[in-house]
């Protein structure tokens, strides 16, 4: 069994240690099913990436902006999105952490 709250306590301190601002932890790893806490402090970002076959964002502290192509969409605390099928960022807008789960092919 995992503790997100353990994780989230955890990881959001080794951002705010880390000179990027960041620290990230594979929590599940099952077949191409794959789960990972990322936090991130205020103003820290995820440049844009290609996005893997599924994914969704949920935030699980603070607040961030998923980007595409110029857009944002904000989301808090609480959220979850699917992640878009195109180049995307991230930009957290205070400290934050996120889990994305993937399905990966």
């Amino acid at each position: 069994m995992v503790d997100l709250e353990q994780l989230v306590a955890e990881h959001a301190a080794r951002a705010a240690e880390s000179p990027h601002g960041r620290s990230a932890h594979l929590v599940l790893h099952d077949g191409v099913l794959r789960q990972t806490v990322i936090a991130l402090t205020a103003g820290t970002s995820l440049d844009e990436h290609n996005a893997p076959a599924a994914a969704s964002l949920q935030v699980l502290r603070g607040r961030v902006s998923v980007t595409v192509a110029g857009r944002r969409e904000e989301l808090a605390a609480g959220q979850l999105q699917a992640v878009p099928q195109e180049r995307h960022g991230l930009l957290a807008h205070v400290d934050s952490v996120v889990l994305l789960t993937a399905v990966t092919v």
